[in-house]
């Protein structure tokens, strides 16, 4: 095995790769830009090095550098990860000059796959179906236009050369062709220094199902069955499963070995995952080939009971397949859900900041973690909002999608948005229970509102959890007098002669909050809007808060922040405020007709100019932040007062970028 490993990546798969790493006793080298300095998988990590400044094009995405690291410190071998340089053939390449094992294929084959155009047409070649569409190099309006026309519409547009739903757009009528190809192609160039697209027809309802494979240097290939990946928002998985349900034995085997017929017609070596679009009749489309490793790889590893690093580091140095297709077996159902620090009322904007709290289920054979980051860390606006993966295993699909939905409830963020109660939400969809799922499940079924209505048991968490600190701190300041038993240096409501009654007042960014509290032989009655209420068996332990209410019991988990109670209850995230007279006003008219960067960015575009009618709707401008692109659109109709930035400003969170009438 390779002696001395460095690792081309950060974060949660910097982490994966040292944790096999570890195991067989390689020593591993992390690279970290300045702003990654303290990240989790620096500390995991023998040695680390700084590669650059924050942008990936200056750090992460700097071949020479990497290389140069490489050979001042006898790395043997250089692992990729996903993203960044994984799928770079001039980086393999520059690998197998300098001497050094590239964990991944060879170069040729990366090109090969790498231009999504390209390997259509070489699939098409090889007799692997695939969808209809236009893979050309011209790359000018007009004959991307009429291309398209002869396509028909819906179609999507996207990136040649990289995925992620980075530089895709579905357009579903021509008169949105022009402006859905120049945002395209501007994601595409920022993601992957490449602005070339192609058309592909729209194929809907359908799933999104890969095959993960394996090929070794003697050109022996297999399959380790396949992956349900139809759960996105954004063209983005955010949650997939192993196996794909509903999916006829037969049809499985044909795409297994189909896609292992795909990856010897480009002579491919390694870890390799193969994307079919699915219809309804199980007629399935070759998409793509990604020549790397998977965000999603865990879910396979949970079913197999394989770890697909450890198969990647053997087959590099030359090692036959570990297994026969015979021997590979499958047991069991797998999901991975997706953590991103974002936010889902928002369009699912990125949300930066530090992270304030972080709790997660107990890993076992059963529940696992993938994550790069740590409570205490900082989420920055330069890289993916992904933070952690959470995988559950059980057997059968009914009994693991419920592990997972169990999971989710007991895991708690604070400090950023984050999708978790989103995720949540699709758990308890009767579609994706009865695994009816396809690419456009998302879009097309109406989720409850995650912009919540405060439920008064959110109310009586709060109260009940401020009410025990302002106890912790009573107790605290009556151990600093002189006589530590006397009532007069309590500050815990006692009143002479009478309960010890209190009224607290929260916020909830909308409207007041006043609960009166008092205790009771039995716990606590309360009065919120002029009604009464018994809460009995009040138990707090760490950040678990329990009571019983009308003879129902009712618990969650409660985290303080400065003046925010975070109540996570029932896969819900609830934050209710501590009343502030002089920072909380119910006057939010500026605030309307005021738009202010939710995220640090870039402004791509403006379509807009002082005094200028818009209809709610119209566009106004375009923010590319994390690589991806956010229009802002007008919510009502009005004029706009005035604009304060210009295409290529810097903007940090909360700047006012423009104004309305």
């Amino acid at each position: 095995m390779f002696r001395k490993l460095l690792i081309a990546n950060r974060d949660e798969i910097a982490c994966r790769i040292i944790k096999t790493a570890k195991k067989w006793n390689i020593r591993t080298i992390a690279l970290y830009s300045t702003i990654d300095k303290n990240a989790l998988h620096v500390r995991l990590a023998d040695e680390s090095y700084l590669i650059g400044p924050p942008p990936a094009a200056k750090s992460y995405l700097n071949r020479e550098k990497i290389i140069n690291i490489a050979m001042q410190t006898n790395a043997d071998a250089i692992h990729p990860g996903y993203g960044f340089l994984a799928e770079d053939e001039k980086f393999a390449a520059l690998c197998h000059q300098k001497g050094l094992t590239f964990i991944g294929p060879p170069p040729a084959a990366i090109a090969a796959m790498g231009d999504k155009r390209e390997a259509k047409r070489l699939m098409e070649k090889a007799s692997v179906p695939v969808v209809p569409g236009y893979q050309g190099k011209q790359q000018d309006l007009k004959t991307l236009t009429e291309q398209a026309k002869k396509i028909g519409f819906p179609l999507l547009i996207k990136a040649s050369a990289g995925g992620g739903g980075k530089g895709m757009r579905l357009v579903t009528i021509a008169n949105e062709l022009e402006h859905a190809l120049q945002s395209a192609k501007r994601e595409a160039k920022s993601s992957f220094d490449d602005d070339s697209v192609f058309l592909e027809k729209y194929i809907n309802p359908a799933r999104h199902i890969e095959v993960q494979i394996f090929i070794d240097q003697k050109g022996n290939g297999v399959y380790l069955f396949d992956r349900d990946c139809s759960i996105q928002r954004r063209h983005q998985k955010i949650i997939e499963e192993a196996p794909a349900p509903n999916l006829s034995d037969l049809t499985r085997q044909k795409m297994g070995e189909t896609a292992v017929k795909a990856a010897k017609a480009v002579n491919y070596v390694g870890a390799g995952t193969v994307e079919f679009l699915v219809d309804k009749m199980e007629n399935f489309y070759f998409m793509e080939m990604n020549t790397r490793l998977q965000v999603e790889h865990p879910v396979t590893e949970m079913i197999t009971g394989l770890d697909l690093v450890e198969w990647q580091l053997k087959i590099a140095q030359g090692e036959m397949l570990p297994l026969s297709q015979k021997q590979i077996k499958a047991k069991g159902h797998a999901f991975e859900a997706r953590l991103y620090a974002e936010n889902p009322a928002n369009n699912f904007s990125p949300s930066t900041g530090k992270i304030i709290f972080f709790s997660s289920p107990k890993e076992n054979r059963n529940v696992r973690l993938d994550t790069g980051v740590v409570q205490g860390d900082t989420i920055s606006p330069y890289y993916d909002p992904l933070m952690a993966k959470l995988i559950v295993h059980d057997e059968n699909r009914s009994t693991a999608l419920q592990r997972l939905q169990n999971s989710l409830e007991n895991t708690f963020i604070v400090g950023v948005n984050t999708n978790i109660s989103f995720l949540h939400q699709i758990c308890t969809n009767p579609d994706f229970k009865k695994a009816n799922i396809y690419t456009t499940l998302i879009e097309e079924t109406p989720l409850n509102n995650l912009e919540k209505i405060i439920p008064n048991e959110i109310l009586f968490f709060a109260a009940l959890a401020e009410l025990q600190q302002q106890k912790k701190q009573a107790k605290e300041f009556a151990t600093q007098s002189d006589d530590l038993f006397s009532p007069w240096f309590a500050r815990d409501g006692w009143r002479l002669s009478s309960c010890p009654t209190q009224i607290l007042r929260f916020w909830d960014t909308e409207k007041t909050f006043d609960i009166k509290i008092t205790p009771s032989p039995e716990g606590y009655n309360l009065l919120l809007k002029n009604k009464e209420i018994s809460l009995s068996q009040f138990q707090q332990t760490d950040h678990l808060v329990e009571f019983t209410y009308n003879n129902q019991n009712y618990k969650a988990a409660v985290i303080n922040d400065a003046d925010n109670w975070h109540i996570f209850y029932k896969g819900n995230h609830f934050t209710i405020v501590r009343y502030n007279p002089k920072t909380h006003s119910t006057d939010s008219s500026t605030i309307e007709n005021q738009f202010i960067a939710s995220m640090p960015g870039t402004v791509i575009e403006i379509f807009v100019t002082a005094e200028q009618n818009v209809k709610k709707g119209d566009r106004l401008l375009i923010l590319e932040a994390m690589k991806m692109e956010h229009t802002v659109t007008a919510p009502k109709d009005g004029v706009v007062k005035s604009v304060f930035c210009r295409p290529g400003d810097l903007v940090s969170e909360g700047t006012e970028l423009l104004s309305f009438f």
